[in-house]
């Protein structure tokens, strides 16, 4: 097993314009692991409750994903309400952390030599506490604005000790203080990391290093049901094409930027994980081919 994957796993009420499922099982762990799962067997670490079902605990063993890291607290599991009016930008109505309030994630020792690491959107000192007690090569993080604004300084250690960051173009404005996000993907690149992925919702994304700018478009779904897990989707078939491939260099990144593209456009056609865990590898390759054909200039 050479990807560990830390974060949380959630239980959530969304309402779409598709419609409203309570009860939906997420979290960034969750939906980065199936995504990744496509490609390697992973790990993963994170918190739930005595409420947690049983049955997503065995489906996500069906998928090869192993569990040792998985913890359960005395509670209930964290939960998340949210509506999406547009589908670009959740609205949450509620929180409640639960057990994940008192989440302090630890490595199991099978873990600790895995070769890749990513760190789901928690809190920056549990990432940095990661960090400290894992071997990885290569480190992978993910964060949000909540972050930026609250734990700048933490944030910024976490920044210096990793080499892929995901970030999207709002939070990396807002990251550096810059509106163009090629000058802001420049500061950032000062900071430490080798590779910044920039998230930008419908408009695709982009991967950005010294030597490589590559936009990778979107997957046209024609129905989107829940975007909820869409950007750990993308980062958790990112990576497991990486971790597959087990190298870094620049055809590898632009040829993941499209399996992360396919694996985030599976997931978001419903609620939950749903269709991402029962993807296989020749629908996940067909829409890769197609989105190959569309950016050629052949």
């Amino acid at each position: 097993m050479n990807l560990a994957i830390v974060g949380s796993v959630a239980i959530d009420d969304i309402k779409t314009p598709s419609g409203h499922r309570e009860h939906s099982v997420g979290g960034s762990a969750l939906f980065a692991a199936i995504a990744s799962s496509k490609f390697v067997d992973c790990g993963i670490v994170g918190v739930v409750g005595e409420d947690f079902p049983e049955d997503t605990v065995c489906s996500l063993r069906q998928q090869h994903i192993d569990l040792k890291g998985l913890e359960t607290g005395k509670g209930k599991t964290f939960r998340w309400k949210g509506e999406y009016c547009d589908l670009n930008k959740a609205e949450t109505i509620d929180t409640r952390l639960n057990v994940f309030a008192d989440f302090c994630p630890k490595l199991p020792e099978s873990y600790k030599d895995a070769k890749y690491l990513f760190l789901g959107n928690i809190h920056p000192q549990l990432q940095l506490d990661v960090i400290s007690q894992s071997n990885a090569e290569i480190i992978a993080c993910d964060t949000m604005n909540f972050w930026i604004s609250g734990t700048p300084d933490l944030l910024e250690e976490v920044i210096k000790k990793v080499q892929i960051l995901f970030i999207n173009e709002d939070e990396i404005r807002m990251l550096t203080d810059k509106q163009n996000i090629f000058d802001a993907a420049d500061e950032v690149l000062k900071k430490g990391p080798k590779l910044i992925i920039i998230k930008r919702g419908e408009y695709g994304s982009i991967a950005y290093a010294k030597d490589l700018l590559y936009f990778a478009p979107v997957y046209p779904v024609r129905n989107v049901v829940d975007p909820t897990g869409a950007g750990d989707s993308f980062a958790g078939g990112f990576l497991g094409y990486i971790v597959k491939q087990n190298k870094l260099d620049n055809q590898t990144i632009k040829q993941a930027m499209i399996y992360g593209t396919v694996t985030a456009s599976i997931n978001i056609e419903s609620f939950s994980f749903d269709r991402l865990i029962s993807t296989n590898k020749d629908e996940i390759n067909n829409r890769v081919d197609f989105l190959k054909k569309i950016i050629s200039v052949e």
